[in-house]
């Protein structure tokens, strides 16, 4: 039996929203939804012909790049929703994939674009072969969209100071199947750097964040911060990591 449900050109995966997925008001994560889509994102595209095992065979694999969601609901603990998925082709060097979580009423609850290259496992250099490309091929006029706007690039204004905001070394929890840190776990980190206080009491609006740089376990990432006045009288933090001098990744906080 599939772990996903196909419904058209999307996938679909009922989840029970669990109580270590959630924060101390009870609501889903956001680092939290990354992971959820990670996983539907690797079983829809198995389903398809080119999942992990399928591009393993080449001796490649998917990376994410970008991914920028926004919350219009976030679901809390014992919830049921339903996460889809579809892949919506490829766009210059990335292959985009959108997200929606729904109430089982159908309301959207978050949605999210997303951004992926297929690289080398064992050069990491980017890969774009013609089997790959056919196989995503797909009528974009036909094809819906979460959010209409591909995951921009993520940069701290040059306008604002960054500020030290400590360092994270990768460590066994970090480390995702490919052997680098989990997309994930640089929003943990990101998160982890910004006032609790303001942060346990604030729901984040959007998220935006940029993968630039894979760590591997015992890279040690300094951490800066910096923050703004957004439109609409919104807060916006953003925060980079980086690994001597070169930035590992940048994410955008919109509250």
């Amino acid at each position: 039996m599939s772990v996903v449900e196909r419904e058209g050109y999307r996938f679909r995966q009922r989840i029970c929203v669990p109580c270590y997925e959630t924060d101390a008001s009870f609501y889903l994560k956001p680092a939290s939804f990354m992971d959820m889509a990670q996983e539907i994102a690797y079983w829809a595209a198995q389903e398809l012909g080119f999942g992990y095992d399928d591009l393993q065979r080449h001796k490649t694999a998917w990376v994410l790049s970008r991914m920028h969601f926004h919350f219009i609901a976030p679901p809390k603990w014992r919830e049921m929703v339903d996460l889809f998925t579809w892949h919506k082709g490829a766009e210059g060097l990335f292959y985009l994939r959108d997200f929606v979580l729904r109430s089982p009423e159908g309301e959207p609850l978050v949605t999210a674009t997303s951004s992926w290259l297929v690289i080398n496992v064992e050069t990491r250099h980017i890969v774009r072969d013609e089997e790959t490309l056919s196989l995503l091929d797909v009528d974009r006029e036909r094809v819906d969209d979460s959010i209409v706007e591909p995951a921009p690039k993520v940069m701290i204004p040059k306008q604002l100071t960054p500020d030290p905001a400590g360092e994270r070394q990768v460590r066994y929890s970090d480390i995702d199947i490919l052997g680098h840190t989990n997309n994930a776990r640089y929003l943990v980190w990101a998160m982890d750097a910004l006032p609790y206080q303001e942060m346990a009491s604030r729901r984040v609006r959007d998220v935006y964040i940029n993968f630039n740089k894979e760590t591997v376990p015992g890279d040690r990432v300094e951490i800066f911060t910096a923050r703004e006045s957004g439109e609409e009288g919104s807060d916006v933090f953003y925060v980079e990591g980086k690994v001597e001098g070169k930035s590992a990744f940048t994410v955008k906080l919109v509250y």
